[in-house]
């Protein structure tokens, strides 16, 4: 029996088969929507966790200036603070200020704007920044805040093309500067910003020569034991209020950003307008449901005459619901077939487009699929109740 209504539901689909194709057409469309709206939207949560991570695992990123912003003047670091830090920060394993100045850099004709970083050696290892070629900076180089400099592969291309650059002098602004390093590249992020774009100098060297005085305007904590970060991250806050002398019915005039925290609250913003895309596109395989629902409607009443017969001769009322169900599973579950396909094909695309990373999710494929064929059985269960509730002699005088 199951073979029969088989073959005479695809027989009868594919009498009408452009009718066929154009009905099976609003379920692709909505499963090629959801899958590849989930499919990217992961790809992008994965990206930007990725890129948070690569600031550096467990950091505390110190900054001047409250979170919620302020009219208030911000007060800038110093190194007492930083040596601060350094005594009473437990389980510390790298510690970094920063200071920073947008110049000009130029080399013979050529120049480029781009941002000069002053730190110390941890700044690399914090950051997770390779010197590709050359070295980081010596002992002497940190204490004297000599001119030399390690640079970003964008600063790198823009100036020297393809020459080696190592042991050339270039100007940051009016001041000269002796490259001894080229920094792996690291790309751009989600947010468009070219994280090779920068020159590091010493600390001393970017205060006395570019900024023209003592500030930090940010430091980098990393934390060896994951489990102490909380505790440390308690400690940099209690340090810093007493060394600014911040009463205790005041708010923090600076801000400690955690790494692990940021790349949470991105995942949870990422995930949640995937899964607001996800509940859009899902409209579409509803429209798609009811088009199929309307469709099977109209078959029914086209043929009538063909029910009338098959009750006729004997024909039971449940051949003929399970008919016109078969038609309808069929044809949602071969436009789910497609649909994935289509929104694979779609998605792959798009992530390559944007250099996101694409990866099949299985259970999401298998869910869409099933899920596809449920609305066969859900949108064709009423067309089909109708069919089979026909009387013989009712449906065989039917014009």
């Amino acid at each position: 029996m199951w073979t029969e209504t088989w073959l005479m539901a695809l027989g009868a689909l594919r009498r009408n088969a452009m009718r066929s194709l154009l009905t099976m057409l609003g379920i692709v469309i909505g499963v090629a929507s959801v899958i590849a709206m989930v499919t990217l939207g992961r790809a992008a949560t994965v990206r930007v966790t990725k890129e948070v991570a690569s600031l550096g695992t467990n950091m505390l990123i110190v900054s001047p200036g409250s979170r919620r912003g302020s009219m208030t003047k911000m007060h800038s670091f110093d190194m007492s603070d930083v040596r601060a830090l350094a005594r009473e920060v437990p389980g510390l394993t790298g510690l970094a200020p920063v200071a920073s100045s947008n110049v000009r850099a130029v080399y013979g004709s050529t120049n480029s704007k781009t941002t000069a970083y002053g730190s110390t050696n941890d700044y690399f290892r914090v950051r997770n920044l390779r010197v590709l070629a050359g070295r980081d900076f010596s002992e002497s180089e940190l204490e004297a805040g000599l001119a030399v400099c390690v640079l970003g592969e964008t600063v790198r291309r823009k100036l020297f093309g393809p020459e080696n650059p190592l042991g050339e002098m270039m100007r940051l602004d009016t001041v000269s500067c002796k490259v001894i390093g080229v920094l792996e590249s690291k790309g751009q992020t989600s947010f468009g910003q070219d994280q090779d774009d920068v020159v590091i100098m010493p600390l001393r060297a970017v205060q006395r020569r570019l900024t023209g005085n003592s500030d930090i305007g940010t430091i980098f904590v990393t934390i060896g034991d994951e489990a102490t970060i909380r505790r440390a991250k308690d400690t940099v806050r209690g340090v810093l209020r007493e060394r600014r002398r911040t009463p205790s019915q005041e708010d923090d005039d600076f801000y400690i950003g955690d790494t692990r925290e940021i790349a949470k609250s991105v995942s949870s913003v990422t995930e949640a307008l995937t899964a607001l895309l996800a509940a859009i596109a899902a409209v579409s395989l509803l429209v798609g449901g009811i088009g199929i629902m309307n469709i099977m409607l109209v078959s029914v009443t086209e043929r009538t005459r063909e029910i009338g017969t098959r009750l006729a001769i004997g024909a039971l009322a449940r051949d003929v619901l399970l008919q016109f169900l078969v038609e309808s599973i069929f044809l949602c579950a071969i436009g789910g077939a497609v649909g994935v396909a289509v929104g694979l094909g779609g998605s792959f695309a798009v992530a390559r487009m944007l250099a996101l990373p694409f990866a099949i999710d299985v259970v999401l494929i298998a869910g869409a699929f099933a899920f596809s064929a449920v609305l066969g059985i859900a949108f064709g269960f009423l067309p089909a109740r109708k069919a089979a509730r026909l009387h013989p002699i009712e449906a065989l005088r039917h014009e």
